[in-house]
């Protein structure tokens, strides 16, 4: 079967339901990432254009990330939809976890930030640049971010303007109506977005969803807390509102990965979703996954009807 693909919103741009996420390609020494050979990280991108995934997804605070994409896949660069992030400090000490207070969304670091970008992918253009980590809409105001993203639109280094947007700011980013995709963290057990999903596909932006099996699976390592509705609630952990929904009667042979994986991809205002993986067993199961497709109607109602009740429990 062939690897699915959707519009990815007003940019008119056909990208893989199932997009990578190349913060697996950082290295051991940043943020405890898998150790990876160049050798096999090179296998790794090519076998995910082979088998039809067109979006990568990156960032200047992900290690080696950008590098490893310009080494092994700049020679194929016409095959794959390219995003990273604006933002970031350039030079991010190893062991360093990137944070909103080590981000710099002035004018300068933007612009040098993009520059350094293109050089590390070896690329003269960025499909999407994305604001990392959802500052408000004064500080981006403030610093000038979006006319310095505009001006290199203008330039021809980028193409799209996009933000990695979260909730409290994530509404006010919706409004602005400046910013052509969001990329946005959404699980069937981090449902807190979902209404915003969709107010941003409505105003006609693309959506790529982070987290759909990372914060959606009830793994020990994974076992958040998911966030209230209310404030002044405490919040369920995944495998307490996984067990609350009785997801497991739905899965009909599936493991809970392929069925959180299944149940991102049937978000209608979704435009994919992406996954990181530094192993390539793990890539071709999900690969083959979503070419699976949505999860069936009935099945998907269902999950949304049940995991609804369980937030309210």
């Amino acid at each position: 079967m062939t690897l699915p693909s959707r519009t990815l919103g007003r940019t008119g741009a056909e990208v893989s339901v199932l997009g990578y996420g190349a913060m697996e390609l950082r290295g051991a020494e940043f943020m405890s990432g898998p150790a990876l050979p160049d050798a096999d990280a090179g296998r790794l991108l090519n076998e995910l254009l082979d088998s039809g995934v067109n979006l990568i997804d990156t960032s200047i605070d992900y290690g080696h990330s950008e590098e490893l994409i310009g080494r092994h896949v700049g020679a194929r660069r016409d095959e794959y939809f390219l995003a990273s992030k604006c933002g970031c400090p350039l030079a991010l000490p190893p062991g360093v976890m990137p944070m909103p207070d080590t981000h710099d969304f002035g004018a300068a670091n933007v612009r040098a930030g993009v520059e350094q970008s293109l050089t590390r992918l070896r690329t003269d253009r960025l499909d999407l640049v994305q604001v990392h980590l959802s500052p408000s809409r004064s500080e981006l105001e403030t610093g000038g971010t979006i006319e310095t993203l505009e001006a290199l639109r203008a330039e021809g280094k980028v193409r799209f303007l996009g933000m990695s947007g979260t909730l409290p700011h994530l509404p006010e980013h919706i409004a602005m109506d400046v910013f052509d995709e969001f990329q946005i963290p959404y699980s069937a057990l981090q449902p807190e977005h979902d209404t915003l999903i969709s107010d941003a596909a409505h105003a006609g932006a693309g959506v790529i969803v982070r987290g759909g099996t990372a914060r959606g699976t009830t793994a020990e390592d994974k076992n958040f807390s998911v966030q209230p509705l209310s404030p002044s609630a405490s919040g369920p952990s995944a495998l307490d509102r996984w067990q609350a929904a009785r997801l497991d009667e739905l899965l009909d042979g599936m493991s809970r990965h392929e069925f959180v994986l299944r149940f991102t991809i049937s978000h209608p205002d979704v435009a994919s979703t992406i996954v990181g993986t530094a192993n390539l067993e793990h890539l071709r199961a999900n690969v083959a996954t979503v070419t699976r497709g949505p999860l069936p109607a009935d099945v998907y109602a269902e999950a949304r009807k049940r995991l609804g009740l369980a937030l309210i429990g």
